[in-house]
């Protein structure tokens, strides 16, 4: 609406000034040819220098109305040109969206502390701006390095997802940890028209670890300088964007920016909105040379191929060895020496308006560059403090930031209709796969699950593992929704080793758990804990799939399939590490059987021994696990054997068998098709015994299951008959792939069925 009331203002101003300019111009030569009230005539014959009329001034005064003339048809026509534009403009407002393409708001480029020739190659012109075409690929740059900065670009990308309009090319300067997540994150986001291309963070290290910083950022804080070097040689221009950025409009209107650039203009920075370049924050404050305030670099427009012409390279090492002699380190990392450098050479920036980068620092000014949050188009928490900065609006923008955030990202798979996108082999193979299922399936839902792509986000905290030297650890591996988040602190005060674990939560729910844990004292203080991240979507518990993603990413040489209702004794971690040794588990196919048993009581006392647990199963405090509801599950172990057994026992498969494990890290996976509830261990048991796993029972190894309100997907089985008979159905085609797959050995498996 403003944008259209501008128009209209700009198009009557152009039409009175069109109409009225000529006329007073004409009018004004008009009288000014009457001298002694009779007309001058300005035609050469009758001014001859002969002439008796003709003076020296006379002369003079005509050659100068000529010139004014020729201005005046100069203005006309530029006034006429400019009138024609503001009526093209009208009619584009008017079209609305049907129109093809958009026109980008018009950047203002005025600064009280800029150098002339700033002011005046960053003026506003009047005209129509240069719209980005429907398809056009928009180049985004970001730096990001480490667990945190890996979870906080997320919510950067889904601010730009929400808005834009435009397919989007990411190319990303990462570290192997952020690499690892966010290769995985946009794999399994699948987002159509959005291509990713990574560059090693750390090979350019050595680019940039001469430089003194004291920014928290360190030493990836200075790659934004790089980049003419790093990023593809045929990439003329990217935006490059720090990841505590939000963004609050289409990217495309910043994109368009580059078009206004002119001469020798390559950067586009927004002034710094704080009174740190000037030197006044406290008493000896010395910051580095900058242009007034100076500029800004958690938004920037890089024009690669002119900076590349210009020897960027060579310019800003020149200015930063020059500077470091006295300034000894940097404060705010790269941006002090961008600003050092503009300060030597003003014709490099095009100055963008402020609100492509609302800086929300300690300091800041910023509520100086808005009068209404419609102006804003970029918020950047560039404090350290984030979120909790100070700020006058801080609450407005905080809870733009949570509304991004929290969004399910899942939302924003959507099409870009009209524009071509690359070939995604593996989006083609899943919808390859999900058109050879038959929707009027009664169990459609259940086979559809076995496909569906949950967007993934490993390492959703920091970890840290050093690995034994011996070879012997064990990763206790386990899944959980968050309804049981409260067993978390209780597990990693029984298990003192590696933890690998996949949370089944919303967008919204991965934050709630995100504060909890950094709440958390216990949980704070353990770094060998792997959070996984899956998305969740579909009506069914992924509960193989989630198993999966916990083993994939485990960095020990065994694990422990537990799960999270269970704690294990304490002293287990140590006691599987002696063991997987003296059992040669490296170099034998073992499944290592730590028995499981039950309390139906919240509050136990925990035992510290066998002999104490035996005592407890004695007294019925404790129980072996389901032997009330589901015996076949666990009644292989022979638990009276282990009452007395001193070393450890082989036991045979038997059928719905489902013990809790240790194994080699290349074990098999979890069969995908089962889902919530049902047969979902028993098929990987039964997947064990088909390839020749002996399952031994360790004597001196326990676990216990903690009650707790029954699951919403063992209510649906109990209470709905179709999925008890999708789930029969399921079982019947695992039997049969397992058939195929190992041949006559599998027979038994179907005989054990038949007879159970």
């Amino acid at each position: 609406m403003l944008g259209i009331c501008r128009g209209r203002r700009k198009f009557l101003a152009a039409s009175l000034t069109l109409l009225f300019v000529p006329a007073i111009t004409w009018i004004y030569l008009f009288a000014g040819s009457f001298e002694d009230g009779k007309p001058v005539s300005l035609s050469p014959i009758e001014s001859q220098p002969h002439s008796p009329r003709y003076t020296a001034t006379s002369q003079r005064e005509r050659e100068s109305l000529e010139v004014r003339m020729r201005e005046v048809e100069e203005e006309n026509r530029a006034l006429r040109k400019q009138l024609s534009m503001v009526q093209n403009r009208g009619l584009s407002h008017r079209r609305g969206n049907h129109s093809k393409t958009y026109s980008m708001e018009e950047g203002t480029g005025d600064s009280e502390n800029l150098r002339a020739g700033i002011v005046a190659g960053n003026s506003s012109e009047c005209g129509q701006q240069p719209a980005v075409e429907k398809c056009e690929a928009i180049h985004v740059a970001i730096v990001c390095a480490g667990y945190n900065a890996s979870r906080d670009v997320v919510t950067l990308v889904k601010s730009v997802l929400f808005h834009r309009r435009n397919p989007l090319h990411f190319h990303l300067i990462a570290d192997a940890i952020a690499k690892q997540i966010l290769a995985t994150l946009f794999q399994t986001w699948m987002v159509p028209a959005v291509r990713i291309d990574f560059y090693d963070a750390d090979e350019l290290k050595s680019e940039v670890s001469w430089i003194p910083n004291k920014h928290y950022s360190g030493i990836y804080g200075l790659m934004k300088l790089v980049l003419t070097k790093t990023l593809p040689a045929n990439l003329e221009r990217v935006i490059v964007l720090d990841t505590d950025i939000t963004f609050a409009t289409d990217i495309a209107e910043l994109w368009a920016v580059f078009h206004k650039f002119k001469g020798q203009q390559v950067l586009g920075l927004v002034e710094n909105q704080s009174d740190w370049y000037l030197g006044n924050l406290w008493k000896n404050h010395r910051p580095w040379p900058a242009l007034g305030r100076g500029y800004n670099t958690g938004v920037i427009l890089l024009l690669l191929d002119k900076l590349r012409k210009m020897k960027w390279e060579q310019m800003w090492r020149l200015t930063a060895e020059r500077e470091l002699m006295s300034m000894l380190s940097t404060s705010l990392a790269d941006q002090d020496i961008f600003n050092a450098v503009i300060k030597q050479n003003p014709f490099l920036v095009y100055q963008l308006p402020c609100f492509w980068n609302v800086q929300l620092s300690d300091h800041t000014r910023s509520e100086q560059c808005y009068r209404d949050v419609s102006d804003l188009k970029v918020i950047h928490w560039n404090s350290p403090k984030k979120l909790r900065v100070k700020n006058k609006h801080v609450e407005f923008f905080r809870n733009l930031y949570l509304t991004f955030l929290e969004y399910d990202g899942n939302l924003l798979r959507r099409e870009l209709f009209g524009c071509p996108s690359e070939a995604d082999v593996n989006s083609e193979n899943l919808q390859k796969q999900l058109s050879e299922l038959d929707e009027d399936d009664l169990c459609y839902e259940f086979r559809r699950e076995r496909f569906t792509v949950h967007r993934t986000h490993l390492y959703f905290l920091h970890y840290e593992y050093e690995p034994a030297p011996d070879n012997t650890d064990v990763t206790l591996v386990a899944q959980l929704s968050m309804d049981r988040l409260q067993m978390l602190e209780a597990i990693c005060k029984h298990w003192e080793g590696p933890i690998s674990l996949a949370l089944y939560l919303s967008d919204a729910e991965a934050q709630q758990f995100l504060r909890y844990a950094q709440g958390s004292e216990v949980l704070m203080s353990r770094h060998n804990v792997g959070y996984h991240i899956v998305y969740k979507e579909g009506q069914f518990y992924p509960v193989n799939l989630l198993r999966n993603v916990a083993m994939k990413h485990i960095s020990t040489p065994y694990m422990f399939l537990s799960d999270i209702d269970f704690l294990p004794m304490y002293g287990l971690y140590e006691y599987l590490r002696k063991s997987v040794v003296q059992l040669d588990l490296a170099n034998t196919k073992k499944a290592l059987i730590v028995p499981a048993f039950e309390t139906l009581r919240y509050r136990l006392s925990f035992p510290k021994s066998k002999a104490e647990l035996l005592s407890m199963l004695d007294m019925g405090t404790l129980f072996t696990f389901r032997y009330h509801v589901w015996t076949k599950g666990h009644a292989p172990t022979n638990f009276a054997k282990w009452r007395t057994a001193t070393t450890p026992y082989r036991v045979e498969w038997e059928a719905d068998f489902e013990p809790y494990v240790v194994v080699r890290q290349d074990c098999p996976e979890y069969d995908r098709r089962f889902v919530g509830f049902g047969w979902n261990k028993v098929a990987h048991i039964m997947e064990l015994d088909a390839q020749e796993y002996e399952f031994t029972v360790l004597p001196n190894a326990y676990m216990i299951h903690m009650p707790h309100a029954p699951s919403f997907d063992i209510t649906k089985f109990r209470s709905n008959k179709q999925y008890r008979i999708c789930l029969k159905t399921l079982k019947e085609e695992f039997q049969q792939d397992m058939s195929r797959r190992y041949g006559f050995a599998a027979l038994k498996y179907l005989t054990a069925e038949n007879n159970s």
